[in-house]
């Protein structure tokens, strides 16, 4: 690959347009090298962790060269596209080498040193040149910092330092392995360059989780080379293999992550919804509704949010790090919704301030967006409870997985006609069954039964809309 170098030629890396990612899969390249873009055009469509984007580059020029190939995942920070500037000389065309930039050498003690990858703090890519550091004050300014001895332990050189070298990871993986109890130096890495991965950290976690230590564990034995993951899906008369990657990949582990950390219980009711299913048919008709999408899961959003305000203990996250109950003062009402690409969890942000009508449009917008792939990172972050409605799959109910950073979430399963007991006779009614899973560190039964109990009594008589809100 050619290094650019030429002063009019400008190098587009990979952002981060998502709070903490560190990587993403190039899905598709708009542009191809001699082509003309201006500021703001979308060059290509990336996959993170959390969601499909378009990347618009900021630059006027001629496209030089696409460093990577569609389905490559790709650090955040590393160049993806150069950009001839507008006024820079013609591109070679495609597949022609790249001349060398002229330029007199530079003497030997001024070369540059080689590239080569530094470790970052989450959110600010990686680094892909050698790091600049202010000079430090007082005698203390020749110890090495973090960065530097880490790159002393791969070259070799690290003196005292190499003799206990810190494991490589990520901060969100020291983080996992923080949460999950599991020591870092005892695992055997098998990311590139020694890096220790999120699976590494799982599979560390799982045999903990699955036996009860009863004595001091034997020495874990060097885990032996995992086989190298298809890089693309492929059949074979019997089985298809699918690359786990992307929001598929993120979820995986943040549901394993929420399992493994989080104590989870879940309360059930079965309600008469009936009268909640005539109030439905009656908003449909009414004037300040129209054009709006109206049904079941927004009176049950609104009873949701009505129990929270009864309630607001249980609009809260445990924070591990300090070990404090973070009570939340608003709600980013989360709604589970399954597109082509995996699970996600984009939310309403305050929903708790909305009327009926806008939080009517903004489940509208919601659902159009993630059914287009379209939802952006950050209508991802900051929720604090969560709806999953598993009932649109013909489902009575579930055991929901918390959100991660989340400590409820209410599961709505399918509404059905069904003999039920309505003032002394056996009539059919409507009826439901909700689930409501709660993190035990921070919500105890009693106060998962009030809020589960508030949204069934709400359901059933959905006056209390108004008399409890």
């Amino acid at each position: 690959m050619t290094t650019m170098t030429d002063a009019s030629v400008r190098e587009f890396k990979m952002p981060d347009v998502g709070e903490g990612l560190t990587e993403a899969e190039i899905l598709k390249w708009y542009v191809q090298p001699g082509d003309t873009v201006t500021d703001g055009q979308v060059v290509c469509e990336v996959e993170t962790a959390k969601a499909a984007v378009e990347l618009p580059i900021p630059y006027d020029g001629v496209v030089r060269e696409l460093r990577f190939p569609e389905g490559t995942t790709v650090d955040v920070g590393t160049p993806i596209i150069t950009v001839a500037v507008a006024g820079a000389a013609a591109p070679e065309a495609p597949g022609a080498p790249a001349e060398q930039p002229q330029a007199e050498p530079a003497p030997a003690a001024e070369e540059p040193k080689p590239e080569g990858r530094q470790p970052v703090l989450v959110g600010y890519g990686v680094a892909t040149t050698s790091t600049k550091r202010r000079p430090r004050k007082g005698p203390q300014a020749d110890v090495p910092g973090p960065a530097q001895a880490i790159q002393a332990e791969l070259n070799g050189h690290g003196g005292a330092l190499a003799e206990k070298p810190r494991p490589l990871a990520k901060p969100p993986v020291r983080k996992l392995a923080k949460d999950l109890g599991v020591d870092l130096a005892s695992i055997t890495p098998s990311g590139p360059d020694g890096v220790i991965t999120r699976e590494d950290v799982h599979a560390a976690a799982a045999p903990r989780a699955a036996e009860p230590v009863t004595e001091a564990p034997a020495p874990v034995p060097a885990a032996a080379p995992a086989a190298p993951a298809p890089v693309a899906s492929y059949d074979t008369a019997r089985e298809t293999r699918v690359p786990v990657k992307g929001v598929r990949k993120a979820t995986a582990q943040a549901m394993v992550g929420s399992a493994f950390t989080a104590p989870h219980v879940t309360e059930f009711v079965t309600v008469d919804v009936t009268r909640t299913m005539r109030l439905v048919e009656e908003l449909k008709q009414d004037k300040d509704m129209q054009g709006l999408r109206v049904n079941p899961l927004l009176l049950i959003a609104k009873a949701l949010l009505v129990a929270i305000k009864r309630n607001p203990e249980i609009n809260a996250s445990w924070d591990e790090a300090n070990q404090e109950i973070v009570l939340k003062h608003y709600v980013n009402l989360g709604i589970a919704a399954a597109t082509p690409r995996g699970l996600i969890v984009p939310n309403i942000k305050d929903a708790h301030d909305k009327t009926l009508p806008q939080l009517a449009e903004a489940l509208g917008e919601l659902v159009t967006t993630a059914r287009e792939g379209k939802t952006s990172p950050a209508a991802m972050q900051g929720g604090t409870v969560t709806i999953t409605n598993v009932g649109v799959f013909g489902v009575d109910t579930g055991t929901p997985l918390l959100n991660p950073g989340e400590s409820a979430i209410l599961a709505v399963g399918a509404i059905k006609l069904q003999p039920w007991v309505h003032k002394g006779k056996v009539k059919p009614r409507q009826v439901t069954t909700l689930a409501l899973s709660f993190d035990h560190r921070l919500v105890d039964g009693e106060l998962g039964s009030k809020v589960l109990a508030d949204v069934a009594a709400i359901l059933e008589q959905p006056k209390r809309l108004i008399t409890w809100g």
